[in-house]
């Protein structure tokens, strides 16, 4: 009997196999070989101690290796949000970033939000892709008290491989250390840190709405992209979309996995390889968008090596290039950015080269496991909205 999908994409995994496409690629000094904790602590002579010590990485939150995820039924609260945001949006000032991509929002404290108004959160950023709350206390917040807050969008995923608070695992640390000079060495192999991806898409559910807060950062530099990825659906022709309908695409953690392990990083679990499908829909809204990024996904099921390359490497450059479908969203202090994993790409800018700490705190429940809905003619509507 001749294997399932996932039989053959765990054989290619236990053979070593690689497509040459999508290699995992990331820009960071996330591991305890470079991690100096005295530092970070007292400060360095151009750079004062850390904001927040609290929220420092640590390795040592696990004495054995975590059981593998299980499968848990997700409630998608955006399909129950009023759709004209009076909780979320009744004392805000909204502004767009760009025309189809992204806001700035002033004058609504996340941790304060009702039950409907994380409701609308989920809606409103699902619409909007990303969304930059400014003048947030979440950093502020016990540390217990932020993960509360996204408890409510999903069940908390725990990364397998990056340093966590002291005693939170399930708190995902952006870490680079006061007076790093590992960018030097990355720039030796690389010519630019553009990282595009969606969070951990190797999960069988990956994450949908997701959090991520500004602990420590420098004064210019170190903003992060964003790409719709329904936008990016949407510009393709009505015929090339109905190419992309059913095909479906492996997922590979093993990279990631390798490369902590390579720079004496942690694997908190056996890295997995899933497969989605190409275009996935969402549930609240019924938008279809690309779910490929060259970070995670490996092939396309189906497609010998050079046709499922040549795909998805038009897909990535289309991705890449959409910068009429971008955004771009630069941090200050007290600043939450929230986005929708399941319809955006992001990649983080290593930019700066003046020492200063970036540190970054990410808070993301899973969601449901991706499906696409039946293929229809014509651009897909995007739900229009006001507020």
């Amino acid at each position: 009997m001749a294997p399932s999908l996932v039989e053959t994409a765990v054989e290619q995994q236990s053979l070593g196999y690689k497509t040459g496409v999508g290699q995992y690629k990331e820009p960071g000094n996330y591991e305890p070989k470079t991690f100096r904790k005295d530092l970070e602590l007292r400060g360095t002579e151009k750079h004062a101690p850390a904001r927040y010590p609290n929220y420092l990485p640590t390795w040592n939150n696990e004495t054995e290796k975590y059981a593998p995820l299980e499968p848990f039924q997700h409630t998608e609260h955006g399909k129950d949000a009023d759709p004209s945001f009076p909780n979320l949006l009744k004392d805000a000032k909204v502004e767009d970033i760009t025309a189809n991509i992204g806001a700035e929002v002033h004058g609504v404290q996340l941790s304060k939000l009702t039950d409907a108004g994380k409701d609308e959160l989920a809606l409103f950023v699902a619409q909007k892709k990303v969304v930059a709350f400014r003048d947030q206390d979440f950093a502020d917040l016990p540390i217990k008290d932020a993960l509360s807050i996204g408890a409510y969008f999903g069940r908390h995923h725990i990364h397998p491989a990056s340093g966590a608070p002291s005693g939170y695992p399930q708190v995902h640390l952006v870490h680079r250390g006061a007076d790093d000079t590992t960018a030097r060495d990355f720039f030796e192999e690389r010519i630019n840190s553009i990282t595009w991806h969606s969070d951990v898409t190797y999960e069988k559910q990956p994450p949908g709405t997701t959090f991520l807060y500004l602990l420590d950062g420098p004064a210019a530099g170190g903003d992060t992209l964003f790409a719709n990825q329904a936008a990016a659906y949407n510009r393709l022709s009505p015929e090339f979309r109905k190419r992309l309908h059913g095909l479906k695409v492996t997922h590979s953690a093993v990279e990631q996995a390798e490369q902590s392990k390579n720079r004496g990083g942690i694997v908190r679990r056996d890295p997995i390889t899933s497969i989605h499908p190409l275009v996935r829909t969402h549930p609240a809204t019924g938008e279809k968008a690309l779910f490929v990024n060259p970070q995670f996904s490996r092939r396309i099921v189906g497609y010998k090596k050079e046709e499922s390359d040549f795909l998805l490497n038009f897909l990535y450059d289309h991705i890449a290039k959409g910068q009429d479908f971008q955004a771009r969203v630069k941090w200050a202090p007290g600043t939450v950015v929230v986005w929708d994993n399941r319809v955006t790409a992001h990649s983080a800018l290593l930019d700066w080269d003046t020492g200063a700490r970036r540190h970054l705190a990410r808070i993301t429940p899973q969601a449901e496991a991706p499906f696409e809905t039946e293929f229809e003619e014509g651009n897909g509507a995007v739900q229009s909205f006001e507020y």
